[in-house]
Formats: C-alpha cells, structure tokens, sequence
C-alpha cells in the first residue's frame, strides 16, 4: 500500500475511549485488534470509575492515555459524575465509547450525548438475562446455551439494538465459574468485530435497528444477528 494510502488511513481511524471499572480484559482484547493499522478504530483513552482498577496500568503500559473519575467523589450526584466524564471525554476528542465492564449505569443525559456512538458487551445472549447474574440465571433456568451480546447502549438498561452475538453451549456439570470462562471467549471475540463494524461505518443504530451495511468477511458474520 502506498505511504499516502496508508497515512490516510490512519488520520480516519476513529478516536475511541474504552470505561472500565475493573481488569479490563475486554479492553485488552480491543486494544490488540486495534494494533492492525488497517482497524478503523484507534485506542486514544481508557477511563476508569475506580482508581484501583487493574485495567489503568495495562492500558498505560500500552503507552495509551488514562483518566480516573471516581465517582465517590460525587456521592448522590450523578450527574455531576457524569458530566466530569463527558469533559474528559471532550477534552480527548473522543468519536466513539465503548463500555467494558464499566459499572455504572448512565442516565439519559449521557447516552443521550453519544447515541449511536456508545457500545456495551453484555454476558447473555439479550433479550435474555438482562441485568447481573447471567451466568447463574442462565443454569438456574437450564438454558442449553448461553454466550454474549454487543450493543448499541440506550436509557433501557440492556435494551439497545444487537451488533454482534456469540453463543457457546451450557454443558452438563456446568458451574457459574465454568461458563463465565467460556463465554468471556466469546466475549474476546466480538466485541472487536462489533467496534470495527461502527467505526468504519459499516454498522448504525437507526432507529430502534442496528442495520449493517456492505459485505462483512464471513468469519465475521456468523457473530451478527438477524437484522
């Protein structure tokens, strides 16, 4: 490819954050694919809600910028929380979010700011189990297979248009701890299938529908849904 080519590629890679709250390892798994120069996304910051968390020191020894915005620091505000987040994010130029177990839940002010822009992974395969606890609710409920869901983020909890599923069987025997492990594979996997298709452009909310434009490599599309 040639050097101009390749130059312009890079100034259009999307300027994206990454919330944590704890290790981070789906940060880590974005942050790998994002490493290709030809991925349409750029990892550019990663903020955590809590100081202590494992995935600041790893994103940082990935030479990337990293923020903290306790949110102890605003106890019963939160919306003094979130618009300290939206000014980091600013001040960073950010184009697109993308929530990896960041334990927050964001009002309406904020999703409403980055609609379309703002991604979430969640470990079921949604509409089922909304909420914590997949794992043990998706055994209690003798589910024959489980896995995980990227999604467009909306005011509704766990309710915003699919980009991209992955489903991995519930095998006799299973424990929480034995699940959780095979789906965090899943997990690894298409959430950076689910940014590369957003940040090329290829993947949009419209509407209540997540519509999906141009071919997708076959590898790729068997984690997308029926659209």
């Amino acid at each position: 490819m040639p050097a101009r080519s390749i130059f312009r590629n890079k100034m259009a890679r999307k300027r994206t954050a990454i919330l944590i709250s704890g290790r981070g390892s789906n940060m880590t798994a974005l942050i790998e694919a994002a490493k290709d120069p030809t991925y349409p996304a750029e990892i550019v910051l990663v903020v955590s809600n809590r100081p202590e968390a494992g995935g600041v020191s790893r994103a940082a020894a990935e030479v990337i910028a990293t923020e903290v915005v306790d949110h102890t620091r605003f106890p019963k505000d939160r919306e003094g929380f979130e618009r300290a987040l939206q000014s980091t994010l600013e001040s960073h130029r950010i184009e697109i979010v993308c929530l990896a177990g960041f334990m927050r839940v964001l009002t309406t002010w904020f999703v409403s700011r980055w609609s379309g822009r703002l991604l979430n992974i969640h470990p079921a395969l949604l509409p089922a189990f909304k909420g914590l606890d997949t794992h043990r609710r998706a055994l209690e409920a003798g589910a024959s297979e489980h896995g995980a869901t990227v999604h467009f983020v909306v005011p509704e909890m766990d309710s915003g248009p699919i980009i991209t599923q992955g489903a991995v069987p519930v095998r006799r025997g299973d424990t929480e701890e034995m699940l959780s492990k095979r789906v965090l594979k899943i997990e690894h996997r298409i959430y950076p299938i689910a940014l590369r298709l957003v940040a090329s452009g290829q993947a949009r909310m419209v509407d209540d529908r997540c519509v999906i434009e141009g071919s997708v490599d076959a590898a790729e599309a068997a984690f997308l849904p029926a659209h």
